[in-house]
């Protein structure tokens, strides 16, 4: 079966991988079959330039990647951004301003070649190294290159990824409470979004996956835009996608048609199974 009509764009955490942050090698499996057959596939996830280079020669793709929640598209093989959207804000003023805000709480700067942080945290440095993304000290005055995302961490208890997504009663009010404010003074030029529990992500108003995929799509010339993603910073990308499905065991499955859970190879089910069902369909 030839796929070449179809982009296929997916979120990375807890929908190619488990919730454990492995990736089922049925997944892999079924995004070669796919690519080979004429598909282009590729992630769209929150994940910056930094932290998605570790992933380039583990997750196969032949089209570029959607990164910073669609702030940007990046090109491994040129190493170049295709498309960008910066925050229109002064990004030093702006640090300035969150650090007084959110005291409490661990401000990061997503930029092209490394994360930044702008107070000592062990434990944000044992966390970025983890998961294989270059890290630095920044201090005002510092070219950090575009102004694409910066995130906001409650406690960062553990190196993994998949520690975030659990928090209790009282960081859940905290993170609601930064969201709300966030959203208050720099929603007129910032887009929130939560990913999981104890982060929030924030880049320019009027960026989306959606919005990313739709502009890639037309790009590449796919007459059919396929999306995959399991949470709320997934939703509208799979509202605006020509066919959308989540993993059984994901935030937004009771609103998207669902494939098997994460861990079982939800990729696989959806170029296994849906679609083919697509192409039969419009054949």
């Amino acid at each position: 079966m030839l796929f070449s009509d179809i982009l296929l764009t997916v979120d990375f955490d807890r929908t190619l991988t488990a919730p454990d942050s492995s990736i089922p090698e049925r997944n892999l499996t079924a995004i070669r079959y796919f690519m080979e057959n004429g598909g282009a596939f590729t992630l769209n996830t929150g994940r910056s330039v930094p932290m998605a280079q570790s992933l380039m020669d583990i997750v196969p793709t032949n089209a570029p990647m959607l990164l910073y929640n669609g702030s940007a598209a990046y090109d491994p093989k040129s190493k170049q951004l295709l498309f960008a959207k910066p925050i229109a804000l002064d990004m030093w003023e702006t640090v300035k301003k969150l650090q007084k805000l959110f005291p409490q709480l661990v401000v990061e700067v997503q930029g092209i070649d490394a994360h930044y942080r702008f107070a000592e945290n062990p434990m944000w440095d044992a966390f970025c190294d983890h998961n294989h993304c270059p890290r630095g000290f920044a201090q005002p005055g510092d070219d950090l290159g575009p102004f694409l995302k910066f995130s906001l961490y409650g406690e960062i208890r553990d190196v993994t990824v998949a520690s975030l997504y659990d928090a209790s009663e009282e960081e859940l009010r905290q993170i609601d409470e930064a969201e709300a404010l966030l959203n208050a003074k720099f929603g007129d030029y910032c887009a929130v979004f939560r990913p999981c529990a104890r982060i929030l992500d924030v880049q320019a108003r009027g960026v989306s996956k959606a919005n990313a995929a739709r502009r890639l799509q037309k790009e590449l010339g796919r007459k059919v835009l396929v999306c995959v993603g399991d949470g709320e910073n997934d939703a509208a990308m799979l509202r605006e996608a020509d066919f959308a499905y989540a993993p059984a065991d994901g935030v937004v499955a009771d609103r998207f048609e669902n494939v098997c859970a994460c861990a079982d190879g939800a990729i696989a089910d959806v170029i296994y199974e849906k679609i083919p069902e697509i192409l039969k369909k419009q054949a």
